[in-house]
C-alpha cells in the first residue's frame, strides 16, 4: 500500500460536502409548505364561491399574491430537491441520470415560471383576458 495512514487514504473521498446544505434547504421548504398550504386551503374555503372572478379578486390583493408566489416557489423547489435525490439514488446509469436531472430541471423551471407569470398576471391586471 504505502499511501500513508488509513485516514490519509480516505480524505477527500465520501461526502461531497453538499448533503448538509441540501438537507437544511429541503427542511426549510417543507416548513414553508407546511405553513402556506393550509393558508391556501383556509383562504379558498372562506371565499363565497370559487368562480374565476372571485378567486381573481382575492388573488389581486398584495398579501394573497405574495403568499401565493412564495407557495409556488417553495413547492416547486421542494419538489425538485426531493426528486433530485430519488434520481441520484435510484438511476445508476450516468447518462440516464444526467438526462433525468436535465428533464427534471427543465420541467420545474417551465412549470414554476408558468405559475409565477399566472399569479403575477392576476395580481397586476386582475385576470382580464
Amino acid at each position: 500500500m504505502g499511501n500513508g495512514t488509513g485516514i490519509g487514504r480516505v480524505r477527500g473521498l465520501g461526502s461531497s460536502k453538499q448533503g448538509g446544505h441540501h438537507w437544511v434547504i429541503h427542511r426549510f421548504t417543507a416548513f414553508g409548505n407546511l405553513l402556506l398550504a393550509p393558508w391556501l386551503l383556509v383562504s379558498l374555503v372562506r371565499l363565497p364561491d370559487l368562480s374565476f372572478e372571485t378567486v381573481a379578486a382575492w388573488l389581486s390583493s398584495p398579501f394573497a399574491s405574495v403568499a401565493m408566489l412564495l407557495l409556488v416557489v417553495s413547492v416547486f423547489w421542494h419538489m425538485r430537491m426531493g426528486l433530485q435525490v430519488v434520481i441520484e439514488d435510484y438511476v445508476h446509469d450516468e447518462g440516464n441520470k444526467l438526462i433525468s436531472l436535465l428533464a427534471l430541471n427543465a420541467f420545474v423551471l417551465i412549470a414554476a415560471a408558468l405559475a409565477v407569470v399566472s399569479v403575477l398576471k392576476i395580481a397586476v391586471i386582475g385576470g382580464a383576458a
